[in-house]
């Protein structure tokens, strides 16, 4: 059996091992694969795996013996379902790997932005502390998230275990979701719609998945319901914020800052507005890369390929 791998690299830059596959079929790893040579490489396979390299009805059309496509993520955009599912390719994902390292990263996002770890510890480097009168300085108002609100807006398996970070550090909960799951074991927490959220959170955290109805869901209008000294946190899709609608807002004041692991084009054009925001971070969308993360989403997608193999596909996006 002949097993492709794409675009191996960022899933595994040399920390994992792929002998899961290997001990499956005859595997080929590349590390990046241009779109014009997509059909070269994968010829001769029945099996492919993706992480961003496009798959459309082209490609499918010229691989005759393909009958499997596994998508190294949980986001399968990059794939045309349909056209797969037309002529009978199955193709799965990776639903649940990176749950606890997204959430891990919104902290470290909002914590930067309460606490300027950054900055004062490069300002300690530069000597400033040394020749501080007192014994400790600060030039960044520090803030403490007890008793703050944060607001989840998609509130699936990583907005539940933010959720459950905030209220160790004993922060409100308000959650926006169109799926109610029961949250009755939770302390100050409650649902409410989008315009409430907004207003009453101190933060707000995107954790929602990219679709039309939620594309641009964080616009000029919606930044200016929410309290001026709010941070927003976006771990999930970029394209869920109007980059020049937040880049207002920041730079106007309108809310205080934000955290940004994802952004509308990846990489980004140097020309990006928020690239020069005011108290804008910014992270190359690591939240879901820790080795930990990575180690289970290449065992999920072995156990998705023997299920399949075996005649019980499993994460299947295209039934």
């Amino acid at each position: 059996m002949r097993i492709v791998v794409l675009d191996g690299y960022t899933l595994n830059p040399g920390d994992l091992s792929w002998n899961g596959l290997n001990q499956i079929g005859d595997i080929a790893v590349y590390e990046r694969t241009p779109v014009e040579r997509i059909i070269e490489r994968s010829i001769d396979a029945e099996i492919l795996f993706t992480n961003k390299t496009p798959l459309t009805d082209e490609e499918f059309s010229k691989l005759p013996h393909l009958k499997y496509v596994g998508v190294l993520a949980t986001g399968y955009n990059v794939v045309d379902v349909e056209a797969a599912k037309r002529r009978n390719i199955v193709v799965t994902n990776i639903p649940t790997y990176g749950t606890k390292s997204v959430a891990q990263m919104v902290f470290a996002l909002l914590l930067e932005l309460t606490q300027h770890v950054q900055h004062h510890s490069d300002a300690v480097r530069a000597g400033e502390w040394s020749e501080c009168e007192d014994f400790c300085f600060w030039n960044y108002p520090l803030i403490e998230l007890e008793g703050k609100t944060m607001g989840v807006i998609g509130f699936g398996r990583i907005g539940q275990q933010t959720a459950d970070i905030a209220q160790a550090f004993g922060m409100n909960i308000i959650a926006y979701d169109s799926y109610k799951s029961d949250q009755s074991h939770r302390k100050n927490f409650k649902w409410a719609e989008l315009t409430e959220l907004l207003a009453e959170s101190d933060v707000v955290t995107l954790h929602c998945p990219l679709f039309p109805e939620t594309k641009g869901i964080i616009s000029l209008d919606n930044l200016k319901k929410m309290k001026s000294s709010a941070f927003l946190i976006n771990t999930s899709r970029g394209p869920l914020i109007v980059d020049e609608d937040l880049t207002e807002a920041l730079n106007t004041g309108i809310i205080a800052g934000a955290g940004l692991d994802v952004l509308s084009v990846e990489p980004p054009s140097k020309e990006n507005p928020l690239l020069t925001a005011k108290n804008c971070l910014i992270t190359p969308h690591i939240s879901w890369a820790t080795k930990e993360a990575r180690a289970r989403l290449m065992d999920i997608a072995v156990e998705n390929l023997k299920e399949f193999l075996s005649g019980n596909p499993v994460n299947v996006v295209n039934k």
